[in-house]
């Protein structure tokens, strides 16, 4: 009786245990799902309060100008929970740059490098295995601190939104990067998650667009500052040189069309007939519509991309939005885009750029932002070398470029208010039509020296009316910048 009995209580009892087994198995399986395979979307889910702790239980790496100057640093809080708070001396100033590191987000360096600055770059986690610490790499950038004062001083005082950058044309190095208005990075820095909030929404909502990096992350038309690739096409195309005679009416017919074109204000170019070094240095519009037009937008559209437009590969390490170039256009559309009109779109990085491969003998080399990465130890982990990015112009077409640019700064040029006295300045000057608000934007790239060039610049002043007079006297304060720092 008794054996009869047992079997009849073990068939519940293996029922419990296959079941209690396949919920075992189950939970081993959900657990090392979460852990490995869904564990990267858990750290970055904004509610993971661990993650966010984690993120301020260390001190990130320091970022610094390139003569040391500190422009961000963790700072110790005395909280229980978040140990270290982000610091940034003179944030405004800076934030195009730095960006912020929130509770929940981050922008600018401080997001592109985070790997490197939190400390979870392999190569900084196993240092920090080794000697105990648990601190982020220090990064060293190439930003000039008397040129970035420069160009934010210079664009605050029109008090229009806009933006200004500065290359070492020979290596690439960003020497200023600067977008305004600007905002304080500190204020993302609070743990009170009300404040942050409110924050936020305050910048979101200002008119002005305070967060939008607009040297990289927005583009513009370039107005006349195109008239650098367009000559570059001409000149490259072997049917032009700075002393060939060019028709330059008063009024221009744009093809299949009942519109004139017309040089700024009206105004005669020469007597109609003048040098194309005569009509770049006076900026006059009839004459290159029609050298446009005679090239091609193949030919315009070629030279373009040869600078950098209409490619997605460019990092500096925050990605840059697309200057563009139009395609499938007519005549007429193509006449416009020869003076940067129509559908010709730039970054102000790519505005400085346009400076940079001229002087670099029309070899462009890659924006960076980052000379170094260092430990806490002081040993160098990575460092960026000068490499090229495009080969932009054949040195000849560089160097006849150069004699017109110039030109622009001499007396009667538009663009003597960049000049600098003792130094020879190149430079285009540009006034971009703006659709959006019947306002021209101020558009300006110069380089100096013209013989030994150590700085290129492209200033975009949204709303601001004539390159030459608004945009050229910042661009010239930065060239003074960065030549006086390098002379003392």
């Amino acid at each position: 009786m008794v054996a009869p009995r047992a079997r009849r209580i073990n068939i519940p009892l293996r029922h419990v245990a296959l079941m209690c087994g396949g919920m075992l198995f189950v939970l081993l399986a959900q657990t090392t799902y979460l852990q490995g395979i869904d564990a990267a979307r858990l750290n970055e889910d904004s509610r993971n309060l661990r993650t966010m702790i984690a993120r301020f239980e260390s001190p990130r790496g320091k970022i610094l100008l390139h003569d040391g100057t500190v422009i961000a640093t963790s700072r110790v809080t005395g909280d229980g929970r978040y140990r270290y708070r982000r610091f940034y001396p003179n944030g405004p100033l800076y934030a195009a740059v730095t960006g912020y590191v929130s509770l929940y987000s981050a922008g600018g360096i401080e997001e592109a490098e985070d790997a490197v600055l939190s400390g979870s770059d392999p190569r900084v986690k196993v240092r920090g295995l080794v000697d105990g610490t648990r601190v982020g790499a220090t990064l060293r950038l190439t930003v000039d601190r008397r040129a970035q004062r420069a160009a934010y001083e210079g664009l605050r005082d029109t008090g229009l939104p806009g933006a200004a950058v500065a290359i070492d044309p020979k290596t690439g190095e960003i020497l200023a990067m600067v977008s305004f208005p600007s905002y304080d990075p500190n204020a993302y820095t609070t743990f009170n998650t009300v404040k942050l909030g409110r924050v936020d929404k305050r910048l979101q909502d200002d008119p002005g667009n305070p967060l939008l990096n607009r040297t990289i992350q927005q583009n513009y038309p370039p107005g006349s500052t195109f008239k650098v690739v367009t000559s570059a096409a001409a000149l490259g195309s072997g049917k032009y040189g700075p002393n060939t005679p060019v028709s330059a009416p008063t009024a221009l017919r744009l093809p299949g069309t009942n519109t004139y074109l017309r040089n700024f204000g009206g105004a005669s170019c020469g007597d109609g007939n003048p040098p194309l070094l005569y009509a770049f240095k006076l900026s006059c519009n009839t004459p290159f519509a029609k050298i446009g037009t005679a090239l091609g937008q193949d030919a315009l559209r070629e030279q373009a991309e040869a600078f950098g437009f209409d490619t997605d590969d460019l990092a500096v390490p925050m990605p840059v939005a697309r200057s563009v170039y139009p395609s499938e256009m007519d005549e007429a559309q193509t006449a416009l885009s020869a003076l940067g009109q129509f559908n010709d779109r730039v970054t102000p990085l790519m505005i400085a750029m346009i400076a940079a491969a001229v002087a670099n003998d029309g070899v462009l080399m890659r924006p960076h932002l980052v000379r170094e990465v260092r430990l806490s130890d002081g040993r160098v982990i990575d460092e960026t070398e000068p490499s090229q990015y495009r080969q932009v112009l054949s040195t000849s077409v560089a160097e006849r470029l150069t004699q017109m640019m110039v030109a622009v700064t001499e007396p009667g040029g538009t663009g003597t208010a960049a000049a600098i006295p003792g130094t020879t300045v190149a430079a285009k000057s540009g006034t971009a039509e703006n659709v959006a608000s019947q306002q021209d934007h101020a558009v300006f790239t110069s380089f100096a020296p013209a013989s030994d060039p150590q700085v290129a610049v492209g200033v975009l002043v949204e709303r601001g009316g004539r390159g030459g007079q608004v945009a050229a006297p910042i661009a010239k304060a930065i060239m003074e910048a960065v030549l006086n720092d390098q002379t003392e």
